[in-house]
């Protein structure tokens, strides 16, 4: 990746990390009123989420940071994988939320409340709904531009606090005007799967990621393809792939002909880098030549 390109990813993923602590702490502040003057388990819970937000967004915002830090003698391979931490961390403070929820919406089955105040519930929802959905739009724009987890998973969760405005809206609506205080707990407890669904996602992709787990199929098989396309390449094996924040990482070792000499081998490895790398630009490409049938390569070992 060039230096320009890299600075401006660089520049949007702390963008976008600033702008989502600037809008969980608007988000906070008024949903306090709002639960204030409401009384409402499902505003509970779309507070607490925001209060949860808030806390993660902080976490994104330092682990971004960290993990945007150039490689040094202590970290060869760069500080990129500070990003999937952070998505575990935000994994486990979103699925907690959610066990808290479920609790408080039980609790409110046992001793019924009906929610007050709705009319300014619904407002402060909408213009929650209106400042998250405008911080998505433009996470999404980042996340097309960087390929961020943490900002993905961001995003993710953005989208989910827009349903779970919109489910709180429902509740209050039906609990007041139909007299059915038992409506607002059943929608806490469906805001709480949301939110433990949104969970299970963000600390999925989190855990691949920290597990190097392997480029996708398709790209694994567009690397073999640019490759062997090289006229003097007989095949490759051993093509292993993993990424770390902006960063990734491809190796592989190719077959050519045993009677090349070592500089003839290192020119044609050179060339098959530079064109994975057009391919790949922000890659890390290490090949290794290997004399082509000098030894027998297992079929783990060859897709």
């Amino acid at each position: 990746m060039n230096n320009p390109d890299r600075k401006e990813k660089e520049r949007l993923l702390k963008l976008a990390t600033s702008l989502s602590v600037l809008v969980a702490t608007a988000l906070v502040a008024i949903k306090c009123i709002a639960w204030f003057k409401t009384g409402s388990v499902a505003m509970l819970g779309s507070l607490l989420d925001s209060v949860l937000d808030g806390a993660a967004a902080v976490l994104n915002l330092m682990f971004v940071r960290r993990a945007l830090r150039p490689a040094d003698q202590r970290y060869r391979f760069g500080h990129g994988k500070a990003e999937p931490i952070g998505g575990m961390f935000q994994s486990m403070i979103i699925g907690a939320s959610a066990f808290f929820l479920i609790a408080e919406s039980i609790r409110r089955f046992v001793e019924p409340q009906m929610p007050g105040n709705s009319r300014l519930g619904i407002i402060i929802m909408l213009v929650s709904s209106a400042l998250v959905g405008l911080l998505v739009l433009f996470q999404r724009y980042v996340v097309r531009e960087t390929g961020s987890m943490v900002v993905s998973a961001d995003a993710l969760h953005g989208f989910g606090d827009i349903m779970i405005n919109l489910g709180v809206i429902i509740a209050l609506i039906v609990s007041t005007r139909f007299d059915a205080p038992w409506f607002d707990p059943v929608i806490g407890i469906v805001l709480a799967g949301i939110l433990l669904r949104g969970a299970w996602e963000i600390g999925t992709n989190a855990l691949q990621h920290l597990m190097d787990a392997e480029f996708s199929e398709q790209d694994r098989a567009k690397i073999r393809e640019i490759a062997i396309s090289h006229p003097q390449v007989t095949d490759i094996h051993d093509l292993r792939t993993r990424s770390a924040g902006l960063s990734s990482f491809i190796q592989l070792h190719i077959e050519l002909d045993g009677k090349l000499n070592l500089n003839e081998a290192h020119e044609i490895a050179d060339d098959v880098e530079l064109s994975i790398r057009k391919a790949f630009p922000e890659a890390e490409v290490l090949i290794h030549q290997d004399p082509h049938g000098i030894e027998s390569i297992s079929q783990f070992l060859r897709v």
